[in-house]
């Protein structure tokens, strides 16, 4: 006699059978997203994308692979990426392995992102949902395509996010330093990451910072510093014309259709100023122009959408990345999670706007892209309090800090 499938035999329901299927293989579903992505990115693009950026890379890629020679001046400000290029230049699989590669540690990237938000919310469900909307969403993928920094500054960012949620000793505080470091390296920006870090630890430690035992000692450090803050910010902005810019009206690099123009003569910086008092002095002087610059600046880098996107590509968005800005401010207040690592979310988001503003927009997503997993980090942690708001239980509560408190005395 025929046996009748189990299934139909079962007293469980179905949907409770899906459920349990679902929780015990969504990993396996989420690596074949992945993998789905990255094929049809390479279907899409035919290959590795080479773009203008790609050139210096790759020139200065192979002068380290067959020269280990560095560049300075402004290729300085990326030696990481050409750095990364150059092994697989010198391994001879040319722009195919810098792009497999960038697919690979995006891969790695979103296991780990997944990691840190079960090991913040203990909610399988919101994990998962939001690592299949960091990999589902195509323009967190599409840079992997391309020969530039930003697929690798992405992955980096996310694997930063990570690390700090499992800094709870030695070799955790390093791998993050570590981490952060390689990630600085590959863009000028860079730096917003290990800012980033000292912004969330202090924020965790602020009352043991600011004992008056420790106050001098803070001094110090302060003053050891700014000296070496100075160099680098010159240093920085040396071949970035951001006056020039700005006497521009530009909102978008190179976009001329979106600009500002001045109500008023503009006062310029005199010559000889060192970069950074050239800028300061031109902000203080044209105020209520820089700010209007500013504004307009953030206001669309944060905004996500174009005039000339397709209409399908702004519905996305609005129906997608508005509702987690929202879930990522409720999430960024939830006090139930560690301080250490929301602080850090929200100063790698806030960091990255103000250079913008600071700057100047893409005319692409560029430089929001980097920051989205942080924003997503922070929506699904929204998800998670509402979901206990709501009755669904409550978020897993006993985490301590990421990192370890430190010792009362000195």
């Amino acid at each position: 006699m025929l046996q009748l499938p189990a299934l139909l035999l079962s007293q469980t329901p179905l949907s409770a059978r899906q459920t349990a299927w679902l929780k015990r293989h969504y990993g396996w579903l989420l690596g074949v997203l992945w993998l789905l992505m990255q094929v049809a990115l390479l279907w899409k693009h035919g290959g590795p994308r080479h773009v203008n950026d790609s050139n210096r890379y790759i020139i200065y890629a192979t002068q380290i692979a067959e020269q280990w020679f560095f560049e300075h001046d402004h290729n300085l400000r990326y030696v990481g990426y050409p750095f990364y290029c150059s092994l697989w230049l010198a391994l001879g699989w040319g722009e195919w392995g810098i792009v497999l590669g960038q697919m690979l540690v995006a891969g790695a990237a979103a296991w780990a992102f997944h990691q840190a938000l079960l090991h913040l919310t203990g909610r399988a469900l919101v994990a998962g949902g939001a690592t299949a909307l960091l990999l589902g969403w195509f323009d967190t993928q599409n840079l992997n395509a391309y020969v530039l920094t930003e697929s690798l500054f992405t992955s980096g960012i996310t694997l930063c996010f990570w690390s700090f949620t499992k800094a709870h000793n030695g070799w955790g505080i390093v791998r993050l330093v570590l981490l952060a470091l390689g990630t600085a390296l590959l863009r000028p920006n860079g730096f917003l990451v290990p800012l980033a870090l000292v912004l969330g630890a202090g924020w965790q430690w602020r009352r043991w910072l600011l004992r008056p035992a420790c106050r001098p000692w803070l001094a110090l450090v302060v003053l050891a510093v700014a000296p070496v803050v100075w160099v680098v910010l010159n240093k920085l902005l040396l071949t970035f014309t951001l006056v020039e810019t700005y006497l521009r009206g530009e909102i978008i690099y190179a976009y001329t259709a979106w600009t500002l123009e001045p109500r008023e003569p503009l006062q310029l910086p005199p010559p000889g100023l060192s970069p950074v008092f050239r800028l300061g002095y031109f902000v203080l002087h044209n105020p209520v122009y820089v700010t209007k610059l500013a504004l307009l600046k953030g206001g669309l880098f944060f905004s996500y959408v174009k005039s000339y996107y397709s209409f399908g590509h702004v519905l996305a968005v609005v129906l997608v990345i508005y509702p987690c800005y929202w879930l990522a401010w409720v999430g960024s207040r939830a006090g139930v999670f560690p301080v250490g690592v929301r602080a850090f979310l929200v100063a790698v988001v806030a960091l990255q706007g103000f250079i913008v503003m600071l700057t100047v927009e893409d005319w692409d997503v560029r430089f929001l892209i980097p920051v989205l997993p942080c924003i997503f980090a922070l929506a699904a942690l929204g998800a998670a309090t509402l979901l206990a708001r709501f009755g669904e239980g409550p978020p897993r509560t006993a985490r301590s800090e990421p990192l370890p408190e430190p010792s009362p005395g000195l």
